[in-house]
């Protein structure tokens, strides 16, 4: 579907306008209902329209919509870096900045590893995903649609194998690769920086492998390399913990914040030790609408609103709901394969059958399950891993029924 006076290239993946949401349902401008597994593409964690995020922004709105940091203070974004000090599990006190979205949050870290270590390279992993912006490209771990015809991208970067029990790389696999690495292409002094997702979303929703987490900071502290965990999709409850790298054991020197950390209103953050962020000139970070005093409010209720206790709750209900599902698809229909991730943060893969690739199967699902009042999405490097990102919020009946829609659509697909 073409939208008048909007770039084709956006590549739209559903062809409706959608009018208003609900927590995890939203209405088109048709007036037709649908459960939404999508959203906002992780954004939506606490569903649409949460209403203590609604009435914290507008509250924020009858007296300051917006101020530049860097000029005029403001003390919404004092608040929110003092909330995510609090809120980030690490052992060390945050210094923090605000931007706009995670891919200003990626451009951003690259800048304070290069000017912390006085190197340029960086290694990131196959299907990883950072952004649509041009230096954060380079770090992608897998060419279409992201990399075609723009030729050289800023580097140099370095991909390796990504671990973890879904990928079928094992720790010792991608260690040896490291390792090649450093004896083929590039030495570890010349490394700024090693930038990871804990879970992979585009990727496919895959668990970094924990021993491997342990070798990388290990391999970092030797080097004097800056670690950088990507927790833009999986951060915020989206795996049933505030942030997922706390399922690793290994704490990271630079993280990267989004999606979900203002509940749909555009903010994010890079955050990490003081001695690497501090360590630009002074002016060397910062942005004309970064750190948006609405945006501001919604995160301060997010982080309100994000217990660990409620999380957990609404992590383990949802997760028991999915793989409660995903059992009966798999003993249904012969293209439904594993399913990966952690807590809430579940794929399905879609496997090959005769006559038809497991991204067929899928591409068919999608508009099955649009017409059975389910929204989904792909990932994955082949486009044949559904990502469920249905609010943590969404009411178990809901849930419920959104699966149920999912799966009589999945009835409708040929063999």
């Amino acid at each position: 579907m073409a939208f008048p006076h909007v770039s084709g290239s956006l590549g739209i993946l559903h062809p409706l306008c959608i009018e208003r949401g609900r927590n995890a349902e939203v209405w088109d401008e048709q007036g037709r209902h649908y459960i939404d597994f999508i959203g906002g593409i992780g954004v939506l964690n606490l569903g649409h329209g949460h209403p203590a995020v609604v009435e914290a922004v507008k509250a924020q709105a009858e007296t300051l919509l917006h101020s530049a940091f860097n000029a005029l203070p403001h003390r919404g974004y004092l608040e929110v870096v003092k909330a995510l000090d609090a809120f980030v599990p690490v052992s060390w006190p945050l210094s923090c900045m605000l931007t706009n979205s995670g891919a200003e949050a990626t451009e951003n870290a690259l800048k304070v590893a290069r000017a912390a270590t006085g190197r340029q390279a960086v290694i990131a992993f196959d299907d990883g995903f950072h952004g649509r912006t041009l230096a954060a490209l380079s770090l992608n771990g897998k060419v279409k649609p992201y990399k075609n015809r723009l030729g050289t991208l800023p580097g140099p970067v370095h991909h390796l194998p990504f671990p973890s029990r879904d990928s079928g790389v094992s720790a010792d696999e991608a260690t040896a690769a490291l390792e090649r690495l450093f004896e083929v292409a590039v030495p570890s002094d010349e490394v700024a920086a090693i930038i990871v997702e804990p879970v992979q979303g585009e990727g496919g929703f895959r668990l970094l492998d924990a021993d491997f987490a342990a070798r990388l900071r290990a391999c970092c502290d030797q080097h004097g390399i800056v670690l950088i965990f990507d927790e833009i999709q999986s951060g915020f409850g989206r795996t049933g913990r505030r942030f997922a790298f706390s399922r690793l054991g290994v704490e990271p020197d630079l993280l990267l914040l989004g999606k979900s950390l203002a509940s749909g209103l555009p903010l994010a953050a890079l955050a990490g030790r003081a001695e690497f962020m501090e360590a630009p000139p002074v002016g060397g970070l910062g942005g004309t609408y970064s750190g948006n005093a609405l945006a501001c409010a919604a995160a301060r209720a997010v982080m309100d609103l994000m217990s660990e206790d409620k999380l957990r709750q609404w992590g383990e209900a949802q997760e028991r709901l999915i793989v409660e599902a995903h059992g009966r698809f798999r003993e249904r229909f012969p293209m439904i394969g594993a399913l990966t991730g952690i807590g809430a943060m579940r794929g399905i893969v879609f496997e090959d059958t005769p006559g038809a690739s497991g991204a067929d199967h899928l591409a068919a699902l999608l508009v099955a399950g649009r017409e059975a009042g389910v929204l989904l999405m792909p990932s994955g490097r082949r486009r044949n891993v559904l990502r469920l990102l249905a609010p943590l919020t969404a009411e178990p009946e809901v849930m419920r029924e959104g699966l149920q829609r999912l799966e009589r659509a999945l009835a409708t697909l040929r063999p």
